[in-house]
């Protein structure tokens, strides 16, 4: 029968062994036990008594590492993560068989002695010593626990780990010093629940309540004897005895187990030989680890998830404080997915573009007024497969969260910025310039933030079709995307104002770039993020207050404590005035303009369609009132085709444009995401130009048309068949100085 302590003192065979572990293990009884060539490797017992008493008193035992658990803003489930498969669990919720089984094959003597077996050091000692080697280690059950804490702390780092095993009188050392320590302040039941949580059993699963899970399907709760035995067997050799790999040696060594329970009196031999008699019956759990689990697509939105973990402040001052909180895990993180948007946003990312098409596609949403990022979304699905056409590039973000190094292009996504800086200072949306279809502009024209000239070379600046020419204003030019009348805007309203309105609203570089200067950023030729686009037009929806997208709304602990995460902040970046005018002016390009393909019949919305030269980039960034979505679709990898002749999802087009692709998927996630309830916009009367001249009285835009007659007027043919012509025509919007047309 087990001796116990009374009033938390030590028995006198604990006390012998603590004796034992300050004196003769200190010298060349421990280098007997372990280490019988201990001279011949180096290692001497000189000194070793001076090293124990250095050794810190307190033993720091760090947390376990534990599944994260990602789950969306209703508390459903998106995904499990993890760095080692684990998951805590009390001695009570453990299978008394597994807890005695465990003590047989270890450690049998393990409630009798203290940190040190006094009789198994002898007797190691003896058998060591008939043999001429190690044939007999002494380790207890708490000296292992005491070196696994010690591999645990050292995670992956092999250096860390090769540290935490050495064979060394200096670590056995320690290691008894810190196991008498947890003798005295865990006590036994402790220490038992300690090991079986923190140890490892194969197959990825790190402690009793994953392997159980793994090998059976069942909590560890519910383990049978036989499965039991089977369990405590791992522990000497994970891989030798997996019973998935070698049905037969696990067999062999859970019948060593029974065998060893019976002979200590904790079974019945004749339990030990039914249990012997009973197959091995796994039922193995294949683990799902990762954001290539999550639900409904949402594998680049769980990632972009854990980029924010390793990347915000908030969540550790240093990089390595914020990788340590991620593998620790144990987390449980509340996302601002909303489920029915992320359903709506996957479907839309597949219906029109094949995820095995030169091209791919990216939708994002978020909430005005909140900065919450809603869904995300790609038509190539999350995974390291590319066989399988996946990817782990983020479309929607820029590389610092996993996603590509700018972003993209924008296009004419841009112009209702340059049209907001013109309407804050004080230019009215009737203003109107009367110009041919291509115009020539001095880039000293333009003032550079530091009061410098933009440049000194001529931009040739030209609309998508020769018909495009004449008097617009602001409304009507938005809606055809006049790039004409946006560079001459530019000019009136400021380089400088429009480039500081394209902040405020959070058009932003990645990797800390600044904003070019170049008078075609009105153009779009400055890449951006569907993200950052999304949040743009959600500042309009929010009459002119932009929020910094967020991501989490929760975190907890594994022990229950709630973390600190980032939050949104707001700021006014133009008057309500504007933004409402801008809403109102938008409208019109899902009305009549651009965007027709894209309205929405049901309730307020306004968008604004873009591509980029040659077709490399097409946009639909539009909104409600309550809900903004960006869409791009373009060349993910390779050299950025152009999208002309092309096939996409099956359908072909002649020449891919803002409104026939991107347009449409557009108003399949607004379609899906937006509720009942129809908020409208500000409703306020927009100013328009005595008489605005209309050079199309058709549609307004026959870019939209998936199959047209009107070919580009910056796509020359060639006359010689196989003979590429060079861009003669000064156009270009991606390079300073120049600009071209972007719907």
């Amino acid at each position: 029968m087990a001796k116990k302590r009374s009033g938390g003192g030590l028995t006198g065979t604990q006390q012998a062994a603590k004796f034992l572990g300050v004196s003769v293990l200190s010298g060349a009884v421990l280098a007997g036990i372990a280490l019988p060539a201990a001279g011949a490797l180096g290692l001497a017992a000189k000194g070793t008594v001076e090293g124990f008493d250095e050794i810190p008193s307190n033993l720091k035992t760090p947390p376990l590492s534990q599944r994260t658990t990602i789950l969306d803003s209703e508390g459903g489930l998106i995904a499990t993560v993890y760095s080692r498969d684990r998951k805590v669990v009390p001695l009570d919720k453990i299978s008394p068989y597994v807890q005695k089984a465990l003590v047989a094959i270890e450690d049998a003597r393990f409630y009798e002695h203290g940190a040190i077996d006094l009789k198994g050091v002898l007797r190691a000692i003896n058998k060591n010593a008939q043999s001429g080697g190690v044939s007999e280690g002494a380790s207890t059950l708490t000296q292992q626990y005491v070196k696994n804490v010690f591999v645990e702390e050292a995670g992956d780092d092999p250096e860390k780990v090769a540290q935490a095993t050495q064979q060394t009188i200096g670590r056995k050392v320690r290691e008894l010093k810190y196991a008498i320590q947890v003798e005295e302040e865990l006590g036994k039941k402790k220490i038992l629940e300690n090991y079986l949580n923190i140890t490892f059993f194969g197959q990825q699963a790190y402690g009793i309540e994953a392997a159980a899970q793994r090998y059976f399907s069942k909590p560890a709760s519910k383990l049978t004897l036989p499965e039991s035995a089977m369990m405590a067997g791992l522990v000497q050799s994970p891989s030798r005895y997996d019973p998935i790999n070698d049905i037969e040696e696990a067999t062999k060594r859970r019948n060593v187990v029974l065998q060893r329970m019976a002979d200590v009196g904790d079974i019945s031999q004749q339990e030990a030989d039914e249990a012997k008699a009973t197959k091995i019956k796994l039922k193995v759990k294949t683990p799902k680890n990762g954001c290539i689990t999550a639900v409904d697509g949402a594998g680049f939105f769980c990632d972009y998830v854990r980029k924010t973990v390793l990347n915000d402040p908030v969540f550790g001052k240093t990089s390595e404080e914020r990788q340590k909180l991620w593998n620790l895990g144990g987390l449980t993180i509340r996302t601002t997915l909303d489920p029915k948007a992320q359903a709506a946003a996957n479907e839309a990312a597949v219906a029109k573009v094949n995820k095995d098409d030169g091209v791919a596609t990216a939708v994002v949403q978020v909430k005005p007024g909140t900065g919450r990022i809603l869904s995300m979304s790609q038509s190539r699905p999350y995974g390291l497969d590319q066989k399988q056409h996946q990817t782990t590039l983020n479309l929607a973000v820029g590389s610092k969260m996993g996603g590509t190094t700018y972003g993209f292009p924008v296009g004419s996504t841009f112009k209702p910025i340059t049209a907001a800086a013109a309407l804050e200072k004080g230019l009215s949306p009737a203003q109107s310039f009367d110009t041919p279809w291509k115009i020539s502009m001095k880039e000293s024209d333009f003032t550079r933030c530091d009061g410098k000239p933009s440049g000194y070379a001529e931009w040739s600046v030209q609309n998508e079709l020769k018909s495009e020419k004449g008097a617009f204003d602001m409304t009507s030019a938005l809606g055809k995307s006049i790039n004409t009348y946006f560079a001459k805007l530019e000019q009136m309203a400021g380089l400088c104002e429009t480039l500081t309105m394209a902040k405020k609203v959070g058009y932003e570089r990645e990797l800390g770039k600044p904003i070019r200067q170049s008078p075609s950023a009105t153009l779009g030729s400055l890449e951006s993020t569907p993200l950052d686009m999304a949040n743009v037009y959600a500042t309009f929806a929010n009459r002119g207050i932009y929020c910094v997208p967020v991501v989490i709304d929760s975190v907890k602990a594994a022990n229950g404590d709630k973390l600190n995460v980032p939050q949104t902040k707001c700021t006014r970046a133009m008057s309500d005035r504007t933004a409402d005018t801008i809403n109102q002016m938008l409208k019109g390009v899902v009305e009549d303009g651009t965007g027709t393909r894209a309205g929405l019949s049901d309730r307020d919305n306004a968008g604004k369609t873009g591509t980029t030269e040659g077709r490399k980039d097409a946009w639909f960034v539009g909104y409600t009132p309550d809900l903004s979505t960006a869409v791009w679709v373009g060349d993910d990898v390779g050299k950025r085709d152009e999208m002309y002749d092309i096939t996409i999802g099956g359908e072909y087009y002649e020449k891919v444009c803002g409104g026939c692709l991107p347009g449409p998927i557009w108003r399949i996630a607004m379609t899906g995401a937006l509720g009942d309830d129809a908020p409208s916009f500000v409703d306020v009367k927009v100013p328009r130009a005595e008489k605005p001249k209309d050079p199309k009285k058709d549609k307004p835009d026959a870019d939209d048309k998936p199959r047209g007659d009107d070919k580009p007027a910056d796509k020359p043919v060639s006359p010689l068949p196989g003979i590429t012509l060079p861009d003669l025509t000064g156009g270009g919007d991606s390079r300073p100085g120049h600009g071209r047309g972007n719907r």
